[in-house]
């Protein structure tokens, strides 16, 4: 019993509370009370493809609308050839086609958030990854209509978990908030990346625990991630994202 209490506070400390604090605040802001008010244009964030001729890999995540925001965000990735003219966008959606080619501005806010840069890769690394990354796209399971749960996947943060896991020269993981990204498609428990530094167990995205040199070691439970960082020191807060380097 007291190790079952003891468990049960731990809970609510480290999960719960944070939760909570993050949904009372996110319930005063202003936002917007349906996609149709939402702004999508671009942030301005990266250069016009055409002004700069090297090849280029940015994978972004923003939070999400309605009370989904105070825990979840959204994330999408984004590539463009040397020489290209414009940027390809790809975001898996709960509508139409569910991996969705270029349907809003590549450093687009979603529902008015602002975007915030997961990784980049530049110049001749990103010719050499783009291919990798296609095949990634191409080999995600779920790309039919009807291919998305919301929770606790597959969802957008699925698609694009999928495809650092199977590129891990891209060196990057998700945001905590990014709920989804510990569901493995095809209903794997276990999972190791593709050059064997980080691996992740989880019991259909509900719980679980993921550890290597990209993500520390995180527990995750009901899409909400907390956990530490190592190569680069920082706390990993569930809903509240992550602090340090």
């Amino acid at each position: 019993m007291k190790f079952a209490r003891r468990l049960a506070a731990a809970f609510l400390v480290i999960y719960l509370l944070p939760a909570l604090a993050s949904a009372g605040w996110w319930y005063m802001q202003n936002r917007p009370q349906s996609w149709r008010d939402a702004d999508w244009s671009s942030a301005d964030i990266l250069p016009k493809a055409a002004d700069n001729t090297d090849a280029a890999i940015y994978v972004f995540s923003a939070t999400t609308g309605g009370m989904k925001g105070a825990v979840a965000s959204h994330a999408w990735i984004v590539t463009k050839e040397q020489g290209a003219l414009a940027y390809n966008r790809y975001d898996k959606v709960g509508w139409g086609k569910p991996i969705r080619r270029n349907g809003y501005p590549a450093d687009a806010r979603w529902y008015s958030n602002e975007p915030r840069l997961v990784v980049s890769v530049t110049g001749t690394e990103a010719t050499r990854l783009i291919p990798k990354i296609e095949a990634a796209i191409a080999s995600y399971p779920y790309d039919s209509p009807g291919g998305y749960r919301i929770w606790p996947g597959p969802n957008s943060n699925t698609f694009v978990a999928h495809v650092l896991r199977s590129v891990p020269e891209l060196g990057a993981v998700l945001p905590p908030d990014a709920v989804g990204r510990d569901y493995l498609p095809e209903g794997k428990l276990f999972q190791i990346d593709a050059d064997g530094r980080d691996m992740h167990a989880t019991l259909y995205g509900l719980a679980g625990v993921s550890a290597g040199v990209r993500s520390g070691f995180e527990l995750h439970f009901l899409g909400l991630v907390a956990g530490f960082d190592f190569a680069r020191p920082g706390v990993k807060i569930p809903a509240l994202g992550r602090f340090g380097v």
